[in-house]
């Protein structure tokens, strides 16, 4: 962590900065501009390299320092043209934003003219490049980038010509029986399911191309009303699940000015607070929404001239260009990029006659999100921060808030399409003009739910709404499996009235629902040898709980992947998904996918996937697989991965970008979450990066703890301070009160406006 120094010609007026006893700064300014300057200073001191990192990403810039193995993702991101949306939308700011992101462009420009560059840029053998406005807008498109469905309806065209169109619909993730929404609050549904009919447009537009992946992007949220809670005043609590990344996506931070004073979690890049935060009067939080918002389309090409492609009848132009990719360690990479009225060919070959082309939400049209940041930072009730938010469209939120008066509310914050519900299956037609969008669902018609008569709002990944015909706007297919929602409300139904303290218990509830259904099927199991008999009866005998202490959850989790791995096989996903043409960066295996699948599966008694095998005959085959493995509590088999995104490409500084993580609960699908993947085994991979306690109007009695730590510096004791506490889902204190700290953190820093760094006064 570098000591901040002067803002020379970045500020009008001095600006301090505190740090607590983790590092995290306290930014105290007089005017706007200062502020975001201050806070453009710390980040870049904090974790500036982090930023360049999400910045060259978008720019498709990436294989410059990771080599051959960053150039499919820049092929993608010049392909989508990330950089010139970006660009357009800086262009597109109100004022006030404006200056925002220019303030916060100055303050990283002077830390990075009085300090060295920080430890990565020595690997690399590379220097910073100055930060422009633009920048911070590529910072967080990159926090969101593609997250969603994209991936679904990928993993569903990989999957169309292996299981068949009438089995399409099983390869959605579990239900747990049936949808439970988010709003109507404790509302259940069916699921829509697409027909044959519907399907099959679609699917022979899939035949077309030439013989198609995840997200890991979750988090739960919830908030209590005053009359519920020991306080009488509301509660507001979660956590964002993301890649166990360091440094972490999150920088915890506390800004102030004359004309607010918040704090929260930032994204080092981006000015404000756009997830996770309170100004004094709201509080606000976010989960992911799932909506739809990104739509895949099957073009049509002519052979001969692959700039055609049809529409409606007719044949269109294309726009066509090259770019050259700087590869390290490589030669330059030259790629054509093609570009429809639907958006850029990310797949297949206009020569052939048939490519996939992205439309998206995220770069389609110009964005607003950045011109919501300063109003929600001077926003006085959960109603005036849903006001302020409209506009914003990076990524799908539900957005939920507590305020001081007493109120919560939950708030879809996203722009969504007004399309054809069939579009969120599969790639869909892109020549008919059947499938085109109509405009966006305006902002006020967004769902939106106020002061729930129960009490309390959840959110967990789960179904935004009730979804099929007669019931509104499509707004998403695919959703997380209800269970964390359920599990959730469960658990605030029983807390009446409800603690601050009881707010941080949920997040390490390790009850898994679905292995409660597992380990029912295993009474019907006839084991294969001895060992196998002694592992179904410890999970027989088994309570659910991922603690992580517990053999039988390793047990479990061991059995659940070896039962994906035999499905994957003997429905031939597996070797699909392998070979399809249609793979993007950033996907993953089938058997991943099918991790998700099971438990519907299961609950039906379907051999559909399973070549015919009848379930206990799988259990007993799985049974055998785990059998030869020694016994192990889970936290010895799940320990977090602490991944710096260097540690692959610099084996020598892996020790210290990557130290090691904590043995901890939880899994896939339990509050306490910590994912695994089939491509990594049973370490955690992601999960909740942060965890936070908003106690709405008593603000220092909030609190709050990261992944790792404050800094991004290896070297720093902030790098991974926090993660012993994070690994017991323990919380420290979010610092508020200035008299506090004032009096209890470091000795502030004064950045001048007119002195060099070597007249720093401390």
């Amino acid at each position: 962590m570098g000591e901040p120094g002067a803002l020379r010609g970045a500020v009008d007026r001095p600006v301090q900065v505190y740090r607590d006893e983790w590092g995290i700064p306290h930014v105290w300014a007089e005017s706007l501009h200062d502020a975001f300057a201050g806070q453009g200073y710390v980040h870049a001191a904090d974790r500036f390299w982090q930023m360049d990192a999400s910045r060259r990403q978008m720019q498709g810039r990436w294989a410059e320092w990771a080599g051959p193995a960053g150039l499919e993702a820049d092929k993608l991101a010049r392909r989508l043209r990330v950089s010139a949306a970006c660009i357009r939308d800086y262009a597109a700011l109100g004022p006030a934003a404006r200056a925002m992101v220019d303030a916060y462009a100055a303050g990283v420009n002077a830390w990075l003219a009085t300090h060295p560059a920080p430890a990565e840029y020595r690997l690399l053998d590379a220097a910073p490049e100055p930060w422009e406005g633009w920048h911070c807008i590529a910072a967080m498109r990159q926090r969101g980038y593609l997250m969603g469905s994209v991936w679904f309806k990928l993993w569903r065209a990989a999957a169309v010509g292996v299981v068949g169109d009438r089995d399409i619909a099983k390869l959605r993730y579990d239900d747990g029986g049936a949808d439970r929404l988010c709003i109507p609050p404790g509302a259940d549904a069916s699921r829509w399911i697409a027909s044959l009919a519907d399907l099959r447009e679609p699917i022979t537009a899939l035949g077309l191309l030439p013989a198609a992946a995840e997200t890991q992007g979750g988090s739960n949220n919830w908030a209590v009303a005053p009359g519920r809670t020991t306080t009488g005043r509301p509660l507001l609590a979660g956590d964002p699940h993301r890649a166990f990344e360091l440094p972490g996506m999150y920088a915890q931070l506390h800004l102030r000015c004359d004309e607010f004073d918040a704090i929260g979690l930032t994204v080092p890049g981006v000015p404000a607070f756009p997830h996770f935060g309170h100004n004094g009067s709201v509080a606000w939080c976010v989960t992911h929404a799932f909506a739809d918002i990104h739509d895949l389309y099957v073009e049509q090409f002519d052979p001969a001239d692959p700039a055609r492609y049809r529409h409606r009848g007719d044949w269109l132009t294309a726009t066509t260009a090259t770019e050259q990719i700087s590869v390290r360690g490589a030669g330059p990479e030259t790629i054509g990029i093609t570009e429809t009225i639907h958006g850029p060919v990310v797949a297949g070959d206009p020569a052939r006659g048939a490519a996939l082309t992205l439309k998206s939400v995220q770069f389609f049209d110009t964005d607003r999100s950045f011109d919501c940041l300063l109003p929600m930072l001077t926003a006085a009730s959960v109603d005036d921060l849903f006001l302020a938010v409209r506009g914003w469209g990076l990524i799908d939120h539900n957005l939920v808030a507590a305020d001081t008066a007493g109120h919560i509310g939950h708030l879809v914050r996203a722009v969504i399409p007004r399309r054809p519900a069939i579009n969120g299956w599969l790639p869909v037609p892109g020549w008919t003009g059947e499938h085109e969008w109509d405009g966006v669902i305006p902002p006020e018609q967004m769902p939106r739910v106020d002061d729930p008569a129960r009490g309390f709002i959840v959110t967990a990944n789960n179904r935004i709404a009730a979804d099929g015909p007669g019931t509104g706007d499509y707004l998403s297919t695919d959703t997380h499996p209800p269970y964390r929602a359920r599990r959730i409300e469960e658990l605030l139904t029983a807390l009446v009235p409800a603690s601050p303290a009881d707010m941080a218990a949920i997040h390490r509830d390790d009850l898994s629902v679905p292995a409660l259904q597992f380990r029912a099927a295993l009474a019907d199991v006839t084991p294969p040898s001895q060992q196998a008999a002694a592992i179904r009866d410890l999970l027989l005998a088994w309570d659910g709980r991922m603690a992580p202490g517990s053999v039988a959850a390793a047990w479990y989790t061991r059995l659940r992947w070896a039962i994906a791995a035999i499905v994957g096989e003997r429905s031939g996903l597996a070797a699909a998904s392998a070979i399809t043409p249609l793979q993007l960066p950033g996907r993953t295996s089938a058997v991943s996918q099918l991790w998700w699948v099971l438990p519907a599966l299961l609950r039906a008694g379907d051999v559909t996937l399973t070549g015919g095998r009848a379930w206990p005959e799988l259990l007993a085959d799985a049974l055998a697989v785990v059998a030869a493995e020694p016994p192990a509590p889970w936290q010895q088999l799940h320990r977090a991965a602490l991944t710096h995104p260097l540690s692959p490409l610099h084996a020598a500084a892996a020790p210290e970008l990557s130290p090691p993580g904590a043995g901890i609960g939880g899994d896939n699908e339990t509050v306490w979450a910590t994912g695994c993947r089939a491509e990594s085994g049973t370490a955690a991979v992601y999960g909740a990066i942060a965890r936070y306690v908003f106690d709405v109007g008593n603000w220092d009695n909030s609190q709050w703890i990261v992944l790792a730590g404050a800094s991004g510096d290896p070297a720093s004791r902030h790098y991974t301070d926090q993660h012993d506490a994070w690994s017991r889902c323990e919380l420290i204190p979010m610092r508020y009160d200035w008299d506090t700290i004032t009096t209890t953190g470091s000795p502030p820093v004064t950045l001048h406006p007119d002195a060099g760094p070597e007249h720093e006064r401390p």
